[in-house]
């Protein structure tokens, strides 16, 4: 196996009193552009995910919380990686057999995918996975595979491209597979989320009484949502503000640019996954709230 294409990849951690706090952004930290972001969670012991390959999708895997080990197979060697760390992922290349296993207790595992979901895409036999390397016909037909994921697609309304309002900010609930694994919850750019996804980061290891945020964007559209645990988000929009209650991992809130947005109320062990329309850039954040203000009035 050739370990320069799967590799675990060390992420930005940055640590304050608040927490910590990693970015993924494509073509940075990972090796493609992101086109779709799952995430498993309540997965019962004993039980495993995956078990099949992509013949075109490169993947991203990381624990938010807990672990599992994720186990490779390029038809000729396996190799297992265990992931324990919110700060460490796992490239996996395309055409990888993968299996995911021995998940802990309360493990949350995110997924980011280089392609749109396609049936085609998926080899779901492990035989059928060794003829397809060596050119072969495989012994079943993949499209008809009815073990391949069932998808249905709950699309999110077209939304606002800047906000004046904090009514403008709305909150979705999202596509859960539910079935004896555990479940998953997924989201496709310009489908479930009204942007392009650059960049995704997350906020974890919150001590109970520290909020986060608490600025605005000029162009970046951010969707968050409470991957574990539960939190608030306050809006803010100069005039009025609006406290939303986030406390499912299928429910999502899309903060459009213009409104100043922060987080408190932490529980324990919550979990603030974002998915971003744009690759960091400070000179798109406001940071103090009179400059909010004033840049709110042109």
């Amino acid at each position: 196996m050739k370990e320069s294409e799967n590799r675990i990849i060390s992420l930005p951690k940055i640590s304050d009193v608040r927490g910590n706090l990693s970015i993924i952004e494509q073509l940075k930290q990972v090796p493609f552009e992101i086109r779709r972001v799952y995430w498993i969670y309540d997965v019962p012991g004993g039980f495993d995910r995956g078990g099949h390959a992509y013949k075109e999708s490169e993947e991203f895997i990381v624990a938010l919380s807990g672990s599992f080990d994720v186990e490779l197979d390029d038809g000729e060697q396996k190799q297992t990686y265990q992931l324990n760390r919110s700060y460490k992922g796992l490239y996996v290349a395309k055409s990888m057999w993968r299996r995911m296993t021995n998940f802990s207790t309360n493990s949350l595992a995110l997924v980011l995918a280089s392609t749109d979901y396609d049936p085609d895409d998926y080899i779901m036999d492990y035989q059928d996975f060794r003829l397809w390397l060596k050119g072969q016909t495989m012994l079943t037909d993949n499209v008809n595979n009815t073990s391949a994921p069932v998808i249905n697609n709950v699309q999110v309304p077209n939304a606002v491209s800047y906000a004046r309002s904090v009514f403008d900010s709305s909150i979705y609930e999202l596509n859960k597979m539910h079935d004896a694994e555990g479940n998953l919850t997924f989201i496709y750019q310009n489908v479930h989320v009204p942007f392009e996804i650059n960049r995704v980061f997350y906020s974890y290891d919150i001590p109970g009484g520290e909020e986060r945020g608490g600025h605005a964007h000029k162009e970046c559209h951010q969707f968050i949502i409470a991957a574990s645990g539960s939190f608030e988000v306050v809006l803010d929009d100069g005039t009025n503000k609006r406290t939303v209650v986030l406390n499912r991992p299928f429910w999502g809130l899309h903060v459009p640019p213009g409104i100043w947005s922060s987080e408190q109320g932490f529980s324990s062990g919550s979990i603030c996954l974002v998915l971003a329309s744009h690759g960091y850039d400070e000179d798109d954040y406001i940071r103090n709230y009179d400059e909010f203000l004033e840049y709110i009035k042109k």
